[in-house]
Parts: C-alpha cells; structure tokens; sequence
C-alpha cells in the first residue's frame, strides 16, 4: 500500500508540475483578459448578445435553442416570448420588450387570456416608448379578446389622455370603474381627462373670440384703405403667379410687412391710419423705417427729425432737410414722380400711379443738385407730384 500512495504522490506531483513550468493549459484564461473571457461563457453572460452566430457563439445557440425548442406547443414558445418581455420590461428595455411580445403574438396560439396578456404588455412597452397610437391598438385588441380586462382599459385611458383625447379618455374610465368602481388610477385619470376637457374647451372658445375680433379689426382696417382709394401693389405667390390684390381677396398675413421688418399698417381709434414707411438712400445704401407714420403727417416733419444731426455716412455733409429730394417709382410704367416734401403721408399714397407693395410705402431720397442725383434715375421720366 505505501508503494502505491507514493506512485500516487509522484503522479499528482508530475501533473501539477505542468502548470508550475513555462507551458500553461491550452485553454486556460489569460491573466490579463480573464474577466471578458469569462462573460464569454453563456452560463455567465452579464447581456447576451443581440444578434447570435451559431458557428461563432455555438454554445449560446444551443441554449437558444434550448429555451425556444421548436418541439414546444405554440403555447410554451408564446408563454417564454412573454417572460422575456417582462424580463426586458423590468430592465425599462421597452423596445426589446416590444419584439418580444410581438414574437409571442406571431405564435397565433389558442389561448386567447395568453394573447390578452401580450396584447396588454406589448401597449405597456409601447406607451413608454411614446407611441400612443401603438399602444392603444394593443389595448382595443386585447379588448376585443376579454372585453372587460382592466388594465387594456386602464392603459387605453391613459393612451387617450396622452394623444388629448379627453372624452374617449373618461369613457373609457367609465368602463372600466364599472368593472372596479374603486380603481385608483381610473379615477385620477377621469379627473384629468375632466380638467384637461374644460381647459381645452375654454382656451378653444378664447381662440375663437380672439379669431372674431382679428378678422373684424382686419375688415374695418381694409375699408378704411379702399375709402381712402390707396392702391395694393399685387402679390406674387410662391410658385410665381399673380395673385389679386383687392382687398376684400388678401389676407392679412398676405398684406402687412410685418415678418420682414417688424411693423404692419394698423388703423386707430380715431379711425386715422398709420404706416411703416421705408425711407431709401441710393447714394450711400443706407435706409431708415419710420415704423408708424401717421397719414396726415407731412414728409418734411419727419425729414426736420431724422436729420437733426446729421448721419455718420453722410461725409460730405449735405443731407440737410431743406436739400433732400423725396421720389417714389412706378415700376409698372418705369416712370418716377417727385413729391413736395411738404406733402402729408396720405397725399402721397391717394396718387392715381402709387401701389403700396407689400404693406409698406417706400421712398427715395436724393439731394438737389448733387451729381449722383443726376444721373441716378437714367433715361427714366420724372413727373413732379404736388
């Protein structure tokens, strides 16, 4: 006997010495790659990878297959696809979640309270992934399948309240506090849906009253236009043809400047109207807005007020109010026309040849006599408008 212990020793001591020398196990770990080594045996995976090779992966396919075993009824492979999704459902992975209990559904099995369930959980996963719609399909299926299983009601409730449909949302609250009167979240979704109704219907009802009020503002504004016989310039749409500029056809938004230069044409309690009027300097590339210029107001007031000192631009120093020179241009006829600067605003715009372009009248201003002027306008004929 002791003969045979010490051969034992000798033969264990022999095989330990393998791994004390320089050769090491074929298949050992790695001492410094150990820790990835070892997530790559199935049995010890933190996450299994999303999509499986089986000549790569051949130990985590055969458990694969496994788990989903084809030899299953329809039923066992709809029930795990259902258990994984809850499983990714409570790591909050609602989109794995999703294709999961659609794997389950593509089973088709017989067991309708096991499709009511995927129905319901699949909605779950889709309503916090944001897709409402998708979600309350789900509910109406499931509910299709067990009319009164309460959380498709209480999940569809909650669908309705989140696209804004409040009435659908308290009916369906309604159904389902039928099935259990004393459901929490049925009620507090009731209530909110109730709050949420009367605040749209209100704000609703201001939108209208406030739509009323633009378009009365919008009629009397356009009246006072046309009574004055002011001309609109016609408007060109997006595609390049004409649109009519009569004002009972423009619309508002169509006819002030307001997104181009932050002012718009607007009409007082006096009934007086006030324009934004665009001031041009050809010589030098420069402009000023006169964002309300009352129609009855002459031209050389506003002149005596801009030019009080006199712009950096202007080097030579020559743009004093008794030497600027107001014209408009008829771009139809290709004509110019001089105006008094002694002229108010309306006695400019009531000109048989003047159409405001795009709610804002515009005007250039030249000095007399100087040699830009001149030659500015070309071969163009002036007229002189008092």
């Amino acid at each position: 006997m002791a003969e045979n212990e010490g051969d034992h020793e000798a033969d264990l001591d022999a095989f330990l010495d393998k791994f004390r020398g320089p050769e090491r196990y074929e298949r050992a770990f790695s001492p410094e790659t150990w820790e990835q080594e070892f997530e790559k045996i199935p049995m010890f995976m933190k996450k299994a990878p999303s999509e499986i090779d089986p000549e790569q992966n051949p130990d985590l396919a055969c458990l694969q297959s496994i788990i989903f075993d084809e030899e299953q009824t329809l039923e066992e492979q709809a029930k795990t696809y259902k258990n994984e999704g809850n499983d990714y459902f409570k790591e909050k992975d609602y989109k794995k979640a999703v294709i999961s209990y659609t794997e389950g559904l593509n089973k088709k099995c017989s067991d309708q309270e096991l499709n009511v369930v995927l129905h319901t959980n699949r909605a779950a996963a889709q309503f916090y992934l944001g897709n409402y719609r998708s979600a309350l399909s789900d509910v109406i299926a499931a509910r299709k399948l067990k009319s009164n299983h309460l959380k498709a009601v209480v999940r569809g409730a909650l669908c309705h309240l989140e696209l804004q449909h409040f009435s659908e949302a308290m009916m369906w609250c309604e159904e389902g506090l039928r099935i259990d009167p004393k459901e929490k979240k049925l009620l507090e979704t009731r209530a909110k849906a109730d709050r949420l109704k009367r605040t749209k219907e209100r704000d609703l009802r201001k939108a209208r009253l406030q739509e009323k009020k633009e378009q009365a503002q919008k009629d009397s504004l356009f009246k006072a236009i046309e009574d004055r016989n002011i001309k609109l310039s016609p408007v060109s749409s997006k595609d390049g043809n004409v649109i009519s500029a009569s004002l009972a056809e423009m619309s508002l938004d169509g006819f002030n400047s307001e997104s181009a230069i932050g002012a718009k044409v607007c009409l007082d309690e006096n009934g007086s109207l006030s324009w934004p009027v665009l001031f041009l300097y050809p010589e030098h590339g420069q402009s000023d807005l006169i964002s309300a210029f009352h129609e009855e107001s002459r031209f050389i007031e506003h002149l005596m007020v801009m030019f009080e000192e006199l712009p950096p631009w202007d080097t030579e120093r020559k743009y004093y109010p008794s030497q600027l020179e107001l014209y408009y241009e008829d771009e139809e006829r290709e004509e110019i026309y001089q105006i008094c600067t002694q002229s108010t605003l309306l006695q400019a715009l009531q000109h048989q040849r003047y159409f405001v372009k795009a709610g804002t009248p515009i005007f250039f201003i030249l000095v007399k006599l100087a040699p830009f002027s001149k030659n500015y306008f070309g071969g163009k004929k002036v007229h002189w408008l008092k």
